[in-house]
């Protein structure tokens, strides 16, 4: 009788790794102390949250219960009746305990001989004075403001400084086109934007105030009206203009320009350097951050105001066991979650020293970020998949010339890491003394959800091994939404409990938010990723199930690439998946019909790849594109996702590719297999 293959046996023979000799003593969670406070955390989740709420978070008024609510309404709360201030607790608090010169942040700027530091103090004042000018040109409590900011120190202060106020900021990657900025500020309905002159990155320069100008320009009056413009100047060399309107609003721009513009150099300066603190329910709306969806239009995830920090600054202190005295270094960008959780969020609200990256890994050559190591005394370092592998690629001279024994953790983010760069990051970042904790959560979660712990977890490459503490994954069968009970099992991962970090709606679209997360399978929070749990108990993420492509760690919904492309006089439709890169993990794969007439010229493929960043952003450039005569779809017509996927992966055997025979045009796969061949 033939053996039956167990359907995690490739997880299953992974090497696991013992816990690194430095860390078996001294961490906050050790093995024993975790699986009791697992334990606590899941079977009593109130009296669990209620004391660390107490223990992480300064509060003005203490909170009456400790969570209500569940799934199935989405009407999920935590700490109800307490009053906090998000700034108060990053800053505040800290300078009252006398730790007003300690160094809060420092700043690595793009040229390595820009770092600049600011104490707590220095946060303060920045952030005050910032609060001040938006106050007084309008900004109330509940405002939704709009952030398109570069790397640079201002970015964290206005972030803070909306929470100071009660404003909740959206924040958009700075690296999006004005098209797909206008679309954030149309949704938000933002009266008031923050940008920069310019942004550096590397040897770029990006003109973020035209860009900007572009995307208000573009709002017509029946989507909207922004205010204000407050612009920052990142480099005084790179001219910008701005919009000549008639004005003589006093502060502001000179007569001959718009009221919208306000240059904050002098403003901020001449601004007192204290404001109060705003006072807080739980539940406000502390900020969102849109994020691509299944369906064409981003949805701004909303978190709120204690949950949010108590997650942020529990899973910063445990999972990068952050110490008094460490220098942590997250190198995410602010525009996504992981900078606001990582970078301005979880560490200053743990009185933590954290540092802000402006540049690349490769600018101006591959040791960038172990140069940044060195200089800072860096003791945690979070980073993405992505630029390990393109790291990998190097000497390792770019490595070993510089001295990293400051280094005790090494953080991963943004998608599971292949087991090549995980040994790499391990063996010669960390020369075998730090550990690797390989993150798995998403915006909506607020923070980390799965992960090994530097003090416990016997790590094996490329598994995010366990849930954090009030964590309870379950895997389910993708078809019924059945338990799948025991180890060595392969289904769709669901979360059983809420927990405070997770994102409490969708901003003006509740019914999204149920619709995505919480009606997949009743009962459950649905993150829309596959998931092995291998014999050993150890989780591993497989890639999305739904409509979403993790590429370079920015998800991308598909139909929001297909809108884009569409756009273009010759495109009828297309059909975007994913498929396996060697540096992004995946890359975009994008099928292209044309409409009768259109010729498929030498120069159509580069127009295509151009109307995506015009629409969405450079980082979302397709990385290939073909032209085919149709799209298989079934007979209700619903493109067949799945071909298109097991083709751009490689398939070259149709026989392999599965049922075919809901399809309307049999024909069509052997079609599409053919134009990517002959393109090959």
């Amino acid at each position: 009788m033939a053996s039956v293959t167990s359907p995690t046996e490739q997880y299953d023979s992974v090497k696991k790794y013992d816990v690194v000799p430095a860390l078996q003593t001294g961490c906050h969670i050790d093995a024993a102390s975790y699986e009791k406070l697992y334990k606590e955390s899941i079977e009593n989740p109130d009296e669990f949250f209620g004391t660390k709420a107490k223990e992480f978070i300064k509060w003005i008024h203490p909170f009456k219960n400790v969570s209500q609510g569940g799934f199935e309404n989405g009407d999920v709360a935590w700490f109800t009746g307490g009053k906090l201030n998000v700034s108060d607790n990053c800053i505040d608090r800290h300078i009252e305990a006398g730790k007003g010169d300690q160094v809060a942040l420092i700043w690595e700027a793009n040229d390595t001989k820009d770092t600049k530091t600011f104490t707590y103090n220095d946060v303060l004042r920045h952030t005050c004075a910032i609060a001040n000018v938006l106050k007084d040109s309008g900004v109330r409590r509940g405002d939704p403001v709009t952030i398109y900011l570069p790397m640079i120190p201002e970015c964290a202060f206005t972030m803070l400084a909306c929470t100071r106020i009660g404003a909740p900021h959206s924040v958009v990657f700075a690296g999006f086109s004005s098209e797909a900025l206008r679309s954030r500020i149309i949704d938000a309905q933002s009266k008031w934007v923050i940008t920069s002159n310019c942004s550096k990155r590397g040897s770029k320069t990006l003109p973020l105030k035209k860009l900007v100008d572009a995307a208000i320009d573009g709002i017509a009056p029946s989507e909207g009206c922004v205010e204000k413009c407050f612009v920052f100047v990142r480099d005084e060399n790179e001219a910008f203009d701005m919009n000549k309107r008639k004005s003589s609003a006093p502060g502001y721009f000179k007569p001959g320009f718009t009221s919208k513009d306000v240059l904050m150099t002098d403003l901020v300066a001449n601004a007192r350097p204290y404001c109060p603190p705003e006072e807080m329910d739980s539940e406000d709306t502390l900020f969102f951050l849109y994020t691509s969806g299944s369906t064409g239009k981003p949805k701004g995830v909303a978190h709120t105001t204690a949950g949010y920090l108590l997650w942020a600054s529990m899973t910063q202190k445990y999972v990068f066991d952050y110490r008094e005295g460490d220098v942590y270094a997250c190198v995410a960008d602010c525009g996504w979650i992981t900078g606001h959780t990582y970078i301005v969020y979880g560490p200053l609200a743990n009185g933590a020293t954290t540092v802000m990256f402006e540049s690349t890994p490769l600018f101006p050559d591959p040791g960038r970020y172990w140069e940044l190591v060195e200089k800072h005394k860096v003791t945690q370092f979070y980073t993405a998949p992505t630029a390990i592998r393109a790291l990998m690629r190097h000497d390792t001279k770019y490595v070993t010339k510089y001295d990293r024994s400051s280094l005790r953790i090494l953080g991963t983010v943004g998608e599971p890491i292949n087991p090549e760069a995980w040994e790499w990051y391990f063996n010669v970042v960390g020369e075998k003394k730090c550990a690797i904790v390989d993150t798995w959560w998403q915006t909506e979660t607020g923070g980390n959800m799965m992960t090994p712990l530097p003090g416990v977890t016997k790590p094996k490459p490329g598994a995010c091994c366990s849930p954090f503490l009030g964590v309870d994954p379950v895997i389910l069968d993708q078809n019924t939404g059945a338990v799948i009970e025991g180890n060595g099992v392969e289904g769709v991962l669901a979360i059983r409990k809420p927990w405070p970090g997770m994102a409490r709606t969708v901003f003006g679209n509740h019914q999204r938010y149920l619709n995505v997360y919480m009606r997949p399978y009743k009962g459950y929070y649905f993150p829309g990723d596959g998931c092995v749990r291998d014999k050993d108990g150890y989780y591993w993420i497989t890639g999305r199930v739904d409509d979403v492509i993790n590429t370079s760690g920015h998800r991308l919904g598909t139909a929001e690439i297909e809108a884009a492309l569409a756009t273009h006089a010759d495109v009828g439709e297309a059909a975007v998946v994913g498929f396996p890169h060697a540096t992004k993990g995946q890359g975009l794969f994008c099928y292209v019909v044309l409409n009768v007439g259109a010729m498929v010229t030498d120069a159509l493929e580069k127009e295509l790849k151009m109307t995506v960043r015009k629409e969405i952003g450079p980082f979302a450039t397709p990385d290939k594109i073909i032209v085919v005569p149709g799209l298989p779809k079934t007979r209700s017509g619903k493109v067949m996702r799945r071909i298109l996927r097991k083709i751009a992966e490689g398939t070259r055997d149709l026989a392999k590719i599965g049922d075919v025979s809901t399809l309307a045009d049999s024909s069509i796969p052997q079609k599409v297999l053919d134009c990517v061949v002959a393109k090959e």
